[in-house]
């Protein structure tokens, strides 16, 4: 699965833990919301498998309900 660039719609790079789009010269971070409560979703890695934790009460979030949105990158 591609991440599209939210501008220009073209296939985006994960470079340095973040995409990045040639296309653009922008760069975006991706951040996991929980579909319930709308708030940042914890990530649990373990043995190479991704899992989604929500800290306000909705428990563990399958990935196929995660909502995923993209924000500039900043280098802070």
């Amino acid at each position: 699965m591609d991440a599209l660039c939210p501008v220009c719609g073209q296939p985006m790079s994960w470079i340095s833990g973040h995409f990045h789009c040639d296309t653009c010269q922008t760069s975006y971070t991706q951040t996991a919301l929980c579909p319930d409560c709308q708030q940042p979703l914890q990530e649990l890695k373990a043995c190479g498998a991704v899992d989604y934790f929500c800290q306000n009460g909705h428990g563990m979030i399958s990935k196929k309900r995660v909502i995923f949105t993209c924000s500039l990158y900043s280098e802070e």
